[in-house]
């Protein structure tokens, strides 16, 4: 291994493969590396920042910093590896057709998650069975009591029920199917003013899993049971005609617009002309007694055709005979739940569980084609070198004097005046002459106005 003369510029010979700064005409200014030699710089440079391979042969690569690089990392440019490196290592199509494959999921992935995120804006209700329980006791009257509550004969009647195939964890308490519930019982029994027991819900209503009646009495009572229950989203009961004519019975106001349009649409009741009206048929103008109106105009005039669903009525006989006290009535009602799979759509669209693998995975993959970029710039920096070592090295100190000139605004060009030859040009012995004249008139000034100053 030979030693290399250094250059007269910056005594030092040119760590090729070394970082430098970036110079103000785009190239990377490769630093002097003093005491070594050219070759064995070659062979220690460490990994990272090197020269692209984007120059022809025979001319100086430029060098890449990926610090600064405007692409942002982790950016799907990152993760591809360009032709070249393909059509060195075939095989490294696979990698690409995994990188395909994975923005086909993305997008799909992205897409579900959409409609996921339109899903849940939507109710989403589940039909489902509430079994109700009516039972009653009957404490009779006990002549030896000593309080008040002994001696008199009472019953109890209770209310209860339960969701059938109820698999949530959080168990829905029976209060919180219901809006109210009015207990009638007989008014001859116990009058105008003491025969109602009403339960309302409130904003701060506590959830309870049943209700509790007591009363005084010895004899069997006949009483209604009245259950209203809270629909969410609201819904209505419409008006007969309406309801004949939609054939719906109770719906919400959504559902029961959407009825409308899909009746409006299947009779071409949607004027010609102007989209904005619908021209009433006979069973339109019964309803809302006009010939003609604007579809805006329907969910104002439905306000009065909407009234509230009927409530859910049971009528029971509270029994004081001992053999009926070990008797439950059980009825069934048709309830609507919230759908199991909101819940986990919702949590689906929360979790972050593997977010931050998939982010380390992804990191890992840049990192990796990032080595292979580089290492592909070394091959080709080492390619072009071993073609013509000479020409390479020429063609590089020449950028490396340009960059430096640019850097250090130096007028004229250092590496032809450096030479002995640039000094005997023809135009040299000119210059000279221009130059003591130069100096001569310069001369002249200062004395004039020494010998002026003098006389005065």
């Amino acid at each position: 291994m030979h030693k290399c003369s250094p250059p007269a510029l910056g005594g030092g010979i040119f760590h090729l493969l070394a970082s430098g700064s970036a110079s103000p005409s785009g190239r990377e200014t490769l630093p002097l590396h003093e005491g070594s030699c050219f070759l064995l710089s070659l062979a220690r440079a460490p990994p990272g920042p090197a020269l692209t391979c984007s120059s022809p042969p025979g001319s100086l690569p430029r060098a890449v910093e990926p610090e600064t690089s405007c692409k942002p990392r982790g950016s799907l440019y990152d993760a591809l590896l360009s032709s070249q490196i393909r059509e060195l290592v075939p095989e490294s199509q696979a990698y690409m057709d995994l990188l395909a494959f994975e923005r086909k999921l993305d997008q799909t992935i992205m897409r579900k998650r959409v409609d996921i995120q339109e899903a849940l804006k939507r109710p989403m209700k589940q039909k489902r069975k509430l079994r109700l329980y009516i039972s009653n006791t009957f404490n009779p009257a006990k002549s030896d009591a000593d309080d008040s509550d002994g001696s008199i004969a009472s019953w109890e009647l209770r209310v209860e029920g339960k969701l059938l195939d109820d698999l949530s964890k959080q168990k829905r308490k029976f209060s919180s199917f219901f809006k109210s519930l009015v207990i009638e019982l007989d008014k001859d029994l116990y009058g105008p003013d003491n025969h109602l027991v009403e339960w309302h819900r409130t904003p701060t209503t506590q959830e309870t899993d049943g209700f509790q009646v007591k009363r005084p009495g010895d004899v069997s009572v006949r009483c209604t049971l009245l259950l209203m229950l809270d629909y969410q989203p609201p819904q209505f009961k419409l008006d007969p005609r309406l309801a004949r004519l939609l054939g719906i019975h109770t719906q919400t106001r959504s559902a029961i617009i959407q009825a409308l349009w899909q009746y409006i649409k299947t009779n071409k009741l949607q004027d010609s002309h102007d989209k904005e009206y619908i021209n009433c048929d006979k069973y339109f103008q019964q309803i809302f007694d006009c010939p003609r109106l604007k579809f805006s105009e329907i969910p104002q005039r439905l306000t009065n055709l909407l009234l509230p669903p009927d409530p859910i009525v049971i009528n029971h006989i509270i029994s004081v005979d001992p053999n009926d006290q070990k008797k439950t009535a059980c009825y069934d009602i048709d309830v609507e739940v919230e759908d199991p799979l909101k819940g986990q759509m919702s949590s689906f669209l929360l979790s972050t569980a593997n977010q931050q693998e998939i982010t380390a995975l992804d990191n890992k993959i840049h990192e990796t084609i990032e080595s292979i970029n580089q290492l592909k710039i070394q091959r080709d920096f080492m390619l072009s070198f071993s073609k013509d070592p000479k020409g390479y090295i020429q063609d590089l100190l020449r950028s490396q004097s340009r960059d430096l000139k640019v850097m250090t605004d130096v007028v004229g060009n250092p590496e032809e005046e450096r030479r002995a030859e640039f000094y005997h040009e023809p135009w040299s012995q000119e210059a000279v002459s221009r130059y003591f004249y130069c100096k001569i008139q310069q001369r002249r000034q200062e004395l004039e106005q020494s010998l002026g100053v003098r006389n005065t």
